[in-house]
């Protein structure tokens, strides 16, 4: 295929358990790319298919497939829920063009939808949005709708109504052709009648249809002029103003059904086709400086015609090696050709390529600007890279990832083990840029850092099952951070002679707090060329490298800025190195009179319980210093939102079940950080200072 606009590159995000998988196995059904459909809940789904993912029914990495409708190609990603693999959904949606958004009929907007919802709106990738599980009890459709407009700050253009609701669920009224969609009960989503709409939902499907008409008319201001005058717009206009409107993300088209039941899928996969973009609709990727990251002004152009240039997104270990996930933006790249990594400055050759199905692949040899593919075998290639032409080099815009809030210290159980453990890491690492890993100098064992205590679990199942490295693991510890609270005006200097030349640097500077999440700041006032500015690049590098090390309990530090205002040089024994050496002595000077203070992870923790558990739920939240922020009732429950220190978070949802009889969930992602309570601050440092003198 190469007509660019009959392609549809598609996520599917959503809350965890809103139904994402389903919907996505629903959909290769009915597009004839499987025969036999699969389930969450017995662990048979095609796109969940680590087997971590299998028993557990949640999805942990993002699966590609690929698929037809309607003479269309829809290259398919299913994303995980779990706020912890938010990473997964974030550069899912970086290479895509459209997604659909599924939202649980009686749970309406959830917590991770929102950050799947916002990263989608950074992105600026047009959606559709699908009202799910409309059969279970406490669905409420026209809720939904309300909470994407009032938690969303999004405008829903209802496109379909239920029949009918939970028990009694049947189908949907199609508002733009006015005509009922009704399954019968065999559960096979081929099984459906169109019918004329039911009596009693006549008036209601006329008074939507008239709001459709007006939001999208809105698009096109002759249509609106003629619409005002009285005529009707014909169904084509109709169409091309939504598609407009989808993909100027003025609206978002609004679906409902149950994909568990196949009710209401065909609608949503003939949306995808009508109103999602094809690669050649949405706004060219900006191309950026390297050195600076700044964009340069130029953009990736998607045509077959232009230089080579795509992302490589992902990078996935399994049974025949490394399968690097390349979006092709503009270009071609065929097997055998030469490419060149511009983060790197090496260049690849391409060995095989495929075209995946989840875990299975076909093999192809060549692809085209807008295709989603994989390449197996590269050697150098990390998730963000761009890959291009080596005759025409550039750079595409890189991707940003969150740092790691919590670790844990892992070591192998027997001697064997280390080996295999760094091998094993080194893949783990390449593939999910949200693990991080590193060595403790002083005890020797493997520190692992992650989003969340079920992102960690996860990684040493997979090193247990995947790699058969035994471990034992040790607590999870909580990233603490070191920041100051009072400004200081010192001295420092640095001077050494022991025949031949000597060092010598001299420096005045003040030290105060910066602003919340400002990182390191220097800045140099000094005249007069007391200090020689070749210099002052030396003196912020001493200072920034000291940042690493707090001096309470060895915690990096946070919003420091240094001013250099004054010094003293010599014009044969001052250096770089002596003004570097200078800076570090200034910063173990000064910082423990600076009032430092320890700071500590809080974290943005949204919990459903039932209506008889919320004071037992929001007492729970008190104790552990957790701060109420809001509670919202719903149908079946109540939405507790608290900030709430990370340190008092571990081993929460056994709590949680225990409290609510098992009907609670929670979900938490980072949010800022915060000054600790002397006596918790106290505890950590007597903590660290101990660990310290054992070793």
């Amino acid at each position: 295929m190469t007509d660019l606009s009959k392609y549809r590159n598609i996520g599917i995000f959503a809350h965890v358990d809103a139904g994402k998988t389903t919907s996505t196995e629903r959909i290769l059904k009915l597009t004839g790319k499987i025969h036999k459909m699969g389930d969450s809940h017995d662990g048979t789904t095609t796109t969940d298919f680590m087997e971590q993912e299998a028993e557990r029914g949640i999805t942990i990495q993002s699966a590609a497939t690929t698929c037809f409708w309607k003479d269309h190609r829809l290259n398919v990603i299913d994303t995980p829920g779990h706020v912890d693999f938010t990473i997964e959904v974030y550069r899912s949606l970086k290479v895509l063009d459209g997604g659909i958004g599924v939202f649980c009929g009686s749970g309406g907007v959830e917590p991770q939808s929102e950050t799947n919802w916002r990263y989608a709106d950074d992105s600026h990738v047009s959606r559709i949005i699908f009202v799910n599980k409309l059969d279970r009890m406490g669905a409420d459709f026209y809720r939904v709708v309300e909470q994407v407009k009032n938690v969303l700050g999004a405008t829903p253009l209802v496109m379909t109504l239920p029949i009918g609701i939970e028990d009694d669920f049947k189908g949907v009224v199609d508002v733009l052709s006015q005509k009922a969609y009704i399954w019968d009960e065999s559960g096979l989503p081929e099984n459906y009648e169109i019918t004329d709409i039911p009596a009693d939902m006549v008036e209601k499907a006329a008074e939507y249809r008239e709001m459709l008409i007006e939001a999208a008319v809105e698009q096109d201001d002759e249509l609106m002029m003629a619409y005002m005058e009285g005529e009707e717009p014909s169904l084509e206009d109709i169409k091309r103003c939504i598609r407009k409107g989808t993909r100027d993300l003025a609206f978002f088209p609004t679906y409902c059904g149950s994909a568990y039941r196949n009710k209401g899928m065909q609608l949503i996969l003939d949306a995808v086709v009508d109103y999602l973009p094809s690669p050649t609709e949405v706004d060219a990727q900006p191309l950026t400086n390297p050195e600076t990251g700044e964009p340069t002004g130029e953009v990736a152009t998607v045509s077959a015609d232009e230089p080579l240039r795509a992302l490589a997104f992902k990078i996935m270990d399994d049974r025949f090696g490394a399968l690097t996930f390349i979006r092709l933006y503009s270009g071609r790249m065929k097997k055998g050709d030469n490419i060149l990594n511009s983060a790197t400055g090496k260049t690849e050759r391409i060995g095989r390529m495929v075209e995946m199905h989840a875990d299975q692949r076909n093999e192809i040899d060549s692809a085209q600007a807008g295709d989603i593919i994989a390449v197996v075998g590269m050697k150098n290639v990390q998730t963000g890279h761009t890959l291009c032409d080596p005759k025409h080099e550039c750079t595409l815009e890189p991707m940003i990832f969150p740092d790691p809030v919590i670790s844990i210290a892992v070591k192998p159980k027997d001697k064997n083990g280390s080996e295999k453990m760094g091998i094993a890491i080194g893949k783990m690492v390449a593939e999910d840029p949200s693990f991080q890993v590193e060595t403790d100098e002083d005890s020797g064992e493997t520190i692992l850092k992650g989003m969340g205590e079920l992102h960690l679990d996860i990684k040493v199942d997979i090193l247990k099952r995947t790699y058969g490295v035994e471990l034992e693991v040790g607590a999870p510890q909580v990233a603490y951070r070191e920041t100051i609270t009072k400004a200081v005006e010192d001295s420092y200097t640095h001077k050494k002679q022991s025949g031949g030349s000597g060092q010598f640097g001299k420096i005045d500077y003040r030290i105060k707090p910066g602003e919340p999440n400002s990182g390191f700041k220097f800045v140099s006032t000094v005249v007069g060329g007391n200090v020689p500015k070749e210099f002052w690049p030396a003196i912020e590098k001493g200072f920034a490298g000291m940042m690493q090390e707090g001096v309470l309990a060895g915690f990096p530090t946070l919003d420091v800025e240094v001013e250099l205002f004054d010094g003293g040089f010599h014009a044969v024994d001052s250096s770089a190195i002596a003004f570097e050496i200078a800076a570090k002595g200034a910063f173990r000077q000064s910082m423990p009179k600076a009032g430092p203070q320890l700071l500590e992870p809080i974290m943005k923790v949204d919990v459903f319980t039932p209506d008889d558990h919320v004071g037992d739920v929001i007492g729970d939240l008190n104790r552990r210093r957790g701060m109420i922020k809001d509670q919202e009732a719903g149908v079946t429950g109540v939405r507790v939102k608290a900030d709430v220190p990370l340190s008092e978070m571990f081993g929460y949802i056994g709590t949680l079940r225990t409290m609510t009889s098992g009907r609670g969930q929670f979900s938490m992602e980072f949010s800022h950080y915060s000054a600790c309570p002397a006596n918790v601050a106290e505890a950590v440092i007597a903590d660290v200072k101990s660990k310290k003198e054992k070793k």
